[in-house]
């Protein structure tokens, strides 16, 4: 092979396209990118040799490669070898997917384990938190191919498979336990001693003050036993609630020790001037009892007195002094079971039969019919023999049939027909497919009438399936399904992951950041309900807000200032002048409805997913803001665009935490390197459109701590060349871009549920989809339904 040329085994019309354009910077020599075409064999069977070959195919497609600084092919060339590598690259792949089947031995991640538990079982205890963590794989952690697979993640299944079994068993045979108490005003404030961090009792009522001090509102509600319970706090009502026209706060369960400080969210607490019962449902931990206090960052007492001691309530009159607070009139806990009552269990474990009364032989059926739930299909009699030989082995042993049942069901729990999927390749029967929907649906097991469908053949058939799936969305386990889904997608599991700096935004809180997961779930949810567009994605003219997310986003990006009384005692974090139209947002608000649908202001930006303070706050560190995350995000996650990694040897962009010099200027000599400049060019448009919002999605005019840094230039030029000037003018181009949108929801979407990414040969099935969920603007229960009902989706 001559020097300067393309492989030897490259078809001749596709290698003098690339000896005119791609070689010079892709030969032995030279190898930009890692990429020697003088080296790379056109063998389509091997793995890596393909996955080089369609990069290739995209990057001509999408007009990156040749660079815009190099001759660039005519358009009829470029289709000429686009053609030419298209269709041994489609043939391939069908045949790849033929012989092995797109998704290899995908297993139950922890969250549906813990699902399908609750459902096989009737069980409501958590499980997944005692499992190690499922590593995502292009975005989710369903994709077989980032999958786990050893004997320590097996013998931790089997550890929780014995603690679900344990507790099924124990109240079936046992019987459950019960609690309910009232606590009076009086009773939460007992013990008050030199460290007391209780509330307060005035007029019969107990008060939460904000009081900054680590505890301050834990009360001695201790429970029982771990388990679910009902908790009502009793005529809630808001002292000083003023113009805001109420106080949040945070009702949170743990030990409230400082040797164990961690706290676990039971809800949040809108308390408005008019007196109402609030009920919520949450587990609790044995032992833990219930702390209850304002939680708004704008409004925290200071935690001492004047010596440094704690704050004393006696001698003080802090609603005459202005300061809001919490009041109530008591609290009632009960334990309940929110999963399946107990005759449910017991059903589910012993159907009709009595374990206490039944002969030995009814162990048989048992273990075949649970086999047949957990499997989730028809089972042998040759499959079910070994568990079967369990089972008469305990009895033989003197155990009760009881014992001899957990024994088998233990092992049905380990095997990798209940683990795993087990689907051949080529199209799925019904069972499979049954599974497939539930598991993507209800991220669980399917109920008795999906199986009955599969039973008689009928799941296959169009009209039989589309209605399977309109039930399951219509049923409440599709929760599972919204939570789940925008966790992986959005990222919203990562909240968690960095904390605002508190001298920058003071008044972020927990009741903030709990209501901004909140609004992008209900966002969604609303979009799944009435089938809007994929537009919507980008810009819609409603939102869902509570009166601290108004607050918020009406709020201004200059941190807020702080007074001090003269005394020190009494510390007050006043907000900053808005300075957006979403000042407007907060009077649209009604106090007291929590969560609710409300129309934005003519000029808002807060219309769409990408300007909700979740997924803004998931793209930042906590201190700054960097266009290439949030580039990469939106081009990824919305508009469907793949980013590739960054060339080995390029340095991360670090933005300036100062806020004199804009990462726009850094990134200007970061792209001058070709290697980086081809994906920038994809990278950056979005990035800098949302460039406006702050770590924490405050909207914004200037970087750095005080707001008055280098100015915010959130202009761009998308990559085929569309100018825009601001975020307004970006959506405004994606929102005639539907198709696109589609298209990227559909490659998420189909990961998610199938477990394995599209594949080069899935490209004109999804065109298909596009084409038919144009008539209703690509909604997005239409495109879930089409997708569940493709053949990508319908075969291995």
């Amino acid at each position: 092979m001559l020097c300067g040329q393309a492989s030897a085994t490259t078809p001749i019309a596709m290698a003098a396209f690339m000896d005119r354009h791609c070689v010079d910077c892709h030969d032995a020599d030279v190898k930009k990118g890692g990429l020697d075409l003088e080296a790379l064999q056109f063998d389509l069977t091997d793995a890596e040799a393909f996955r080089q070959w369609q990069r290739i195919y995209e990057r001509v497609r999408d007009h990156e490669m040749p660079p815009s600084k190099k001759p660039q092919p005519t358009q009829v060339d470029a289709d000429v070898f686009l053609a030419g590598l298209q269709a041994p690259l489609t043939e391939a792949d069908a045949a790849d997917i033929a012989a092995k089947g797109r998704v290899h031995s995908r297993r139950l991640t922890r969250t549906e384990y813990e699902h399908t538990l609750h459902d096989l079982l009737g069980i409501d205890m958590p499980l997944k938190d005692l499992l190690p963590e499922d590593r995502a794989s292009r975005g989710f952690e369903t994709v077989s191919a980032g999958q786990q697979q050893s004997d320590h993640l097996l013998a931790r299944y089997l550890d929780v498979a014995d603690l679900a079994l344990d507790a099924a068993f124990t109240r079936a045979l046992e019987g459950e336990e019960t609690f309910k108490r009232f606590y009076t005003p009086q009773d939460l404030v007992k013990n008050r001693g030199g460290n007391y961090r209780g509330p307060d009792l005035r007029n019969g009522e107990s008060i939460a003050w904000p009081i900054g001090l680590q505890f301050f509102g834990r009360t001695p509600t201790f429970v029982p036993e771990s388990g679910w319970y009902r908790v009502t706090l009793k005529n809630v009502r808001a002292i000083n609630a003023g113009p805001k026209g109420a106080v949040w706060g945070t009702l949170r369960s743990g030990e409230c020790e400082a040797n164990a400080p961690l706290l676990f969210m039971v809800g949040l607490v809108e308390a408005t001037p008019e007196p109402r019962d609030m009920v919520f449902e949450a587990w609790i931990q044995k032992g833990h009892r219930l702390e209850m206090r304002p939680n708004d960052g704008e409004n925290r007492l200071a935690p001492s007195g004047a010596k440094g001691g704690n704050v004393s309530f006696n001698g003080r009159d802090l609603a005459s002094e202005g300061f809001p607070g919490i009041a109530h009139r008591g609290i009632q806990i009960e334990r309940f079971y929110p999963n399946a009552d107990r005759a449910t269990l017991r059903r589910n474990l012993f159907g009709d039969v009595d374990p206490k009364a039944a002969k030995p032989g009814a162990l048989d059926r048992l273990v075949t019919r649970f086999a047949q739930r957990a499997f989730r299909r028809p089972v042998t009699e040759e499959q079910t023999a070994a568990y079967r030989e369990i089972g008469h082995k305990s009895l033989a042993d003197g155990d009760s049939l009881a014992e001899s049942l957990r024994a088998c069901y233990r092992a049905i729990l380990c095997s990798p027909r209940f683990l795993t999927f087990v689907e051949a390749p080529g199209p799925l029967d019904d069972y499979a497919i049954a599974s497939r929907l539930s598991y993507a649906l209800w991220v669980s097991m399917p109920d008795q009438q999906l199986i009955q469908s599969a039973k008689e053949g009928k799941l296959k058939q169009p009209v039989v399936m589309a209605q399977q799936i309109e039930r399951m969305l219509a049923d409440p386990k599709a929760e599972r399904f919204i939570k789940s889904f925008t966790d992986q997608w959005l990222k919203l599991n990562l909240i968690d992951f960095t904390t605002p700096d508190p001298r920058q935004f003071r008044t972020f809180d927990t009741v903030l950041q709990q209501s901004l997961l909140q609004e992008t779930r209900a966002y969604f949810t609303e979009m799944l309900r009435n089938d809007l567009g994929v537009t919507h994605f980008i810009d819609s003219d409603f939102a869902f807000l509570n009166g601290r997310l108004a607050r918020h986003y009406g709020s201004s990006s200059i941190p807020a200032a702080v007074k001090l009384k003269p005394n020190g005692k009494k510390k007050q974090v006043v907000p900053a002048a808005p300075t957006s139209v979403d000042s407007q947002l907060f009077a649209a608000v009604k106090p007291g409805d929590g969560l609710q649908r409300v129309s934005l202001p003519a000029g808002s930006l807060r219309g769409g997913l990408l300007t909700q303070g979740a997924v803004l706050k998931v793209t930042a560190d906590g201190t700054s803001t960097s266009p290439v995350i949030r580039g990469v995000f939106i081009n990824e996650r919305i508009l469907g665009n793949e980013i590739p990694p960054p060339p080995p040897g390029i340095p991360a962009i670090e933005p300036d935490i100062r806020g004199a010099t804009s990462i726009r200027d850094q990134l200007a000599k970061h792209r001058n390197n070709d290697s980086c400049a081809s994906c920038h060019k994809t990278i950056d448009p979005p990035g800098f459109a949302l460039e406006a919002f702050d770590p924490v999605g405050v909207w914004r005019k200037n970087y750095g701590k005080v707001g008055v840094g280098a100015a915010i230039d959130p202009s761009g030029t998308t990559p085929d060349g569309v100018t825009f000037s601001d975020l307004r003018e970006w959506k405004q181009i994606y929102l005639r871009r539907g198709d696109q949108l589609a298209r990227g929801f559909i490659g998420h979407f189909l990961t998610y549920a199938s477990g394995a990414a599209p594949r080069f040969s899935d490209e004109a099935t999804i065109r298909g989809i596009v084409d038919k969920t144009e008539k209703s603007a690509h909604g997005l229960r239409s495109l879930i339904r089409e997708v569940l009902m493709s053949t990508i989706y319908l075969e291995k």
